[in-house]
């Protein structure tokens, strides 16, 4: 008791306060660089709100009617949800497929598990989309392998029919993170649930759908919901391998975000598109978790 009165009110204060006082800067970065701009986004969609414009009047919902009513704008949102249901399923069947085979024991197993993750290090980055982006050139090394086999090149850059392709592949081809968060969860799984199935005569595709993926359900809901939030918001690829040509075929809306926001500077407008994209992925990812309860499978949970 003593000691207690002895201290100064900062002493006391630092004892009951230091933990928060310890993530303060993290709250201060949080406020200031997260929450501020999530609310002033908001703000601004409401309004005709020009970089260059000293005056920015109230419009109200007018940015999210011409949205809706500009067919270009409808047209792009379309096209990503295209990209975001062709390069998930894509990604997720592939990273699992791969993890399911670094999980056997294999010789430089360790090898190929860092060779397979590197593109998800590097996929990201802007070199890799330009050398992306030569590969599927009409005389790129694409063109030059299909011809060695007597096939015909083909325009992948040039055509509606492949462009989407060819920038979806590139997602697809960074599928090293969901790889290794599958494979954690492959070594998860209980050996004796295999050995029991064996047992009771199941293949290993009747083992692999019966035991392993009901077991592994929750990280495929993770990668599911992650994965849906970074396709929707893609933007490297399309902006570096093909400007959203060949007649916007490509036009990802992030794209149309960035040249409404700093090539015509309408951020009012530019605002509108990224609230909406964010009201997309938080319904999409609101039924993912409401669905969860039909499909995936806790071990610690009632039933």
């Amino acid at each position: 008791m003593t000691n207690e009165i002895r201290k100064t009110p900062w002493q006391r204060f630092w004892k009951k306060n230091h933990g928060l006082i310890y993530i303060l800067p993290w709250l201060l970065g949080f406020l200031f660089f997260k929450f501020y701009p999530f609310l002033s986004s908001f703000w601004y969609s409401l309004k005709d709100f020009n970089l260059f414009k000293g005056d920015a009047p109230f419009i109200g919902m007018g940015n999210y009617k011409t949205i809706l009513e500009t067919k270009k704008y409808v047209t792009a949102y379309k096209i990503t949800f295209q990209y975001a249901f062709l390069t998930v399923p894509l990604k997720l069947g592939f990273s699992l497929f791969i993890a399911y085979i670094l999980n056997f024991r294999i010789k430089f197993v360790k090898f190929f598990r860092t060779v397979y993750y590197i593109p998800s290090i590097l996929g990201g980055s802007v070199a890799v989309s330009i050398v992306w982006k030569f590969l599927f050139q009409s005389e790129g090394l694409i063109n030059k392998i299909l011809g060695l086999f007597g096939g015909e090149a083909v325009n992948w850059l040039g055509s509606p029919k492949y462009a989407l392709w060819v920038i979806s592949l590139l997602h697809v081809w960074q599928f090293g993170s969901a790889m290794v968060i599958f494979l954690a969860a492959l070594k998860g799984v209980p050996q004796d649930l295999y050995e029991a199935a064996a047992i009771d005569g199941a293949g290993k595709w009747r083992q692999f759908f019966s035991v392993t993926v009901p077991l592994i359900t929750p990280v495929i809901f993770y990668n599911l919901v992650t994965q849906l939030c970074n396709a929707f918001q893609e933007f490297n690829s399309a902006y570096i391998i093909t400007k959203g040509g060949p007649l916007g075929s490509t036009t990802l809306i992030s794209l149309l975000v960035y040249q409404n926001a700093f090539k015509s500077y309408e951020m009012g407008l530019a605002c509108a598109m990224a609230w909406i994209l964010f009201v997309v992925v938080a319904a999409f990812t609101l039924i993912a978790f409401v669905s969860q309860k039909y499909w995936v499978y806790y071990s610690d949970e009632e039933r």
